[in-house]
């Protein structure tokens, strides 16, 4: 691996140095080159993400720290009852110089949580009602339920507000000869400012650009960029590879979300068709191996569907087996599938589909030799194939329970039980937050009694980090904003 790393030095040698602090940033998203994008047609990739929320705000934003942030909306109000919450927006104007007025914002998040809309997140749009605008400056977001957490869900470039493929800043973009993003501020001239100061310079210029991980992790280990964001599980080894990497550069958000493996639908006499054999495969991993294999400092292994706390449902539900020692569990585990064998025969090799890349192979490997213990044989498939198991990688909008348990719903063709389904029904229409919470417990309850899905651990998310990037910042969202890349620059 290393090898093919030190292919790529070459092609980035003969590039410019970064220059002093006067310079601008250069930053490598891993993932394809980015474009504007209508999130009502087109989901995100990592360094599509940050473009779009580079040039096009949302009402609330993320800070460096993952906490929600004024953007559009320069402040908010959450009514007594919780059923309703009214965003002020800032004095803002499109590319165009028209200003942006709740209409356009009203509009525009309607496409985002429309039926045919293919926003990752609409599934738990569903207490949103209406969204009215109420004067030029004021949008109403109306709830049938309160919703606590909805501004996380706001804050994501998926509900970015466009027009026209345009939005609003804080930056404009253009693409540069080699490819590169080039986004500058949308500045005005301070009109206590000296007239002949310049509206930015070039420290105020990030370079944006999406490429392979292997050639971002070169070019940043060369010093031909200030930072590599994007990374995940699937590529850590590369960046372990490097070993030009400059002391500390190597950084881990506490990421919260799933990481794990989900079930097909089965039927009941097949060999997953059965909570007690999924269970049994469950058990048998030994997750603090697999976690050390990556050697990711604070990368904690996960049981539980829901890791952590979160605000509308504390202590989450813990599998019965969680506290038992690896040898016991696995004991455990080789009894429930011996008496599968007995009463149907050899079971079927898994197949389990994970994405391409060095990490996944180290996963598979975990699986394999946990798996074989129990005489179950393994075999991988690429991530779009037809499965019995399927990785799941995914980093949670905000502390929202919903996000988690509507993975498992019956309508995303896993297993499931209709117990559970009328539970996040009924959460989803409770009229005040307690009965919410004890609906979301009842379903989390369910869902982790009938395991759907082994978690493994929490989402890993890593970045590069140089000197000259001062604002970048732990976030459990693992997202990392341009315009607070730069703790001396940070512009909303």
């Amino acid at each position: 691996m290393k090898q093919c790393v030190r292919l790529l030095m070459p092609l980035l040698l003969a590039g410019c140095g970064l220059g002093g602090d006067d310079k601008p940033i250069v930053v490598s998203v891993i993932g394809p080159a980015p474009k504007l994008a209508d999130r009502a047609r087109h989901p995100l990739e990592a360094p599509a993400a940050l473009l779009t929320d580079a040039t096009a705000q949302g009402l609330v934003a993320f800070d460096a720290s993952g906490q929600t942030e004024p953007a559009l909306a320069e402040r908010w109000t959450v009514s007594n009852n919780g059923l309703s919450i009214i965003f002020r927006l800032s004095d803002v104007d499109w590319a165009d110089g028209r200003p942006v007025e709740a209409a356009d914002v009203a509009r525009r998040l309607k496409l985002a949580i429309a039926q045919r809309s293919r926003n990752p997140y609409l599934p738990i749009t569903g207490a949103i009602t209406d969204i009215v605008a109420v004067t030029p400056q004021v949008v109403d977001v109306r709830l049938s339920s309160p919703r606590p957490n909805l501004l996380q869900l706001f804050a994501q470039p998926e509900f970015a507000v466009m027009q026209d493929d345009e939005g609003s800043g804080p930056y404009l973009a253009s693409v540069a000869k080699d490819g590169a993003i080039v986004l500058r501020p949308r500045v005005m001239q301070d009109p206590e400012a000296d007239p002949g100061a310049p509206l930015q310079t070039d420290a105020d210029t990030i370079r944006l650009r999406g490429e392979r991980v292997a050639a971002a992790v070169v070019r940043f280990a060369m010093g031909r960029s200030d930072g590599v964001l994007g990374g995940r599980f699937v590529d850590l080894p590369i960046a372990h590879a490097a070993s030009e990497l400059p002391p500390g550069a190597l950084r881990f958000d506490p990421a919260t979300g799933l990481f794990g493996l989900t079930f097909a639908e089965a039927p009941s006499d097949s060999f997953i068709g059965t909570p007690t054999v999924r269970r049994a495969l469950a058990m048998a991993i030994d997750r603090e191996a697999l976690v050390a294999a990556f050697d990711a400092p604070g990368w904690q292994p996960e049981t539980r569907l829901i890791g952590g706390d979160v605000a509308d449902l504390p202590m989450a539900s813990e599998p019965d087996w969680a506290d038992q020692p690896l040898d016991t569990r696995r004991t455990d585990a080789a009894a429930s599938i011996a008496i599968w064998r007995s009463a149907h025969g050899e079971p079927p090799a898994l197949r389990v589909a994970l994405p391409d890349g060095p990490g996944s192979r180290l996963v598979f490997a975990r699986l394999a030799q946990d798996w074989r213990a129990l005489g179950v044989a393994v075999t991988r498939v690429a991530a779009d194939a037809p499965a019995d198991l399927r990785l799941v990688d995914q980093v949670a909008p905000g502390e929202i329970a919903s996000w988690y348990l509507r993975r498992f719903a019956c309508a995303m063709k896993v297993p499931c039980t209709s117990e559970s389904d009328r539970a996040l029904i009924a959460a989803r229409n409770a009229p005040t937050l307690a009965e919410r919470t004890v609906m979301l417990r009842e379903a989390d309850r369910l869902i982790t009694q009938n395991v759907p899905y082994i978690a493994l651990a929490r989402p890993l998310r890593w970045s590069l980090v140089g000197r000259r990037m001062t604002g970048w910042r732990e976030s459990p969202r693992a997202f990392h904003p341009a315009r607070h890349l730069r703790a001396d620059r940070d512009r909303r």
